[in-house]
């Protein structure tokens, strides 16, 4: 009971909450988030400092531009608290930087997820679909065996909302585009199955975030 009475105190404040509705569905950097929101760079220091000492989110260091620190809420702190609006889109596109693993199960799970098509792409597309992201696939019962990688120039659309699942391709990207961003750690840089089965389920829970709240504009071409 006092641990809920906190958390609604943390919550209580508007700029606050703000926050909070703003990484529901994607991370962002202190500047991005106060840009979007309007507020000071002193007094979003002050919010996320007490969003942080609550539990309710955490910072991570970009995996890209090294000097990038990026916030994620915590979503086990907030149970029962649901992703706010809806978004439409004729597609959703996942990007990462080689196309290769993170962005390849983003869409995989997410055509197990919604009826609103998806596709991946990368800014540096590899040959091929790394091994370790088809075998955590298929043990998920998510075949990628018949995959392929594609650069986003070849991929993107106007109209379609970009989820880049990487820093790297957060920070490359077209800042125009209508994007959000999953600081997901690449799992290639360690090589094992845990990093690739960690990476799986953080897409997973992300993915079972935004699906609902993603309705399909238009008709897909």
């Amino acid at each position: 009971m006092v641990e809920r009475a906190r958390l609604h105190a943390v919550l209580g404040e508007p700029a606050r909450l703000a926050i909070v509705d703003r990484l529901l569905l994607g991370d962002a950097s202190p500047s991005e988030v106060g840009r979007e929101l309007g507020l000071p760079s002193n007094l979003l220091a002050h919010h996320v400092k007490l969003l942080e000492q609550a539990g309710v989110v955490e910072r991570s260091r970009s995996e890209g531009d090294q000097r990038r620190n990026y916030l994620r809420l915590r979503t086990d702190a907030l149970t029962g608290l649901g992703p706010a609006g809806q978004r439409t889109a004729p597609r959703v596109v996942f990007a990462c930087t080689y196309n290769s693993a993170r962005s390849q199960l983003a869409a995989a799970l997410w055509k197990k997820n919604s009826t609103v098509p998806a596709a991946s792409a990368g800014t540096m597309p590899a040959d091929g679909v790394h091994p370790l992201a088809v075998a955590t696939a298929e043990a998920h019962g998510l075949p990628l065996g018949r995959v392929h990688t594609a650069h986003v120039e070849d991929v993107l659309r106007p109209d379609d909302l970009v989820v880049a699942v990487c820093d790297n391709a957060h920070e490359q990207l077209d800042s125009h585009l209508d994007r959000l961003h999953w600081s997901v750690p690449d799992p290639a840089r360690a090589g094992t199955e845990d990093a690739f089965e960690h990476a799986f389920r953080d897409i997973a829970d992300r993915v079972d975030r935004l699906a609902p709240v993603v309705h399909q504009s238009g008709e897909d071409r």
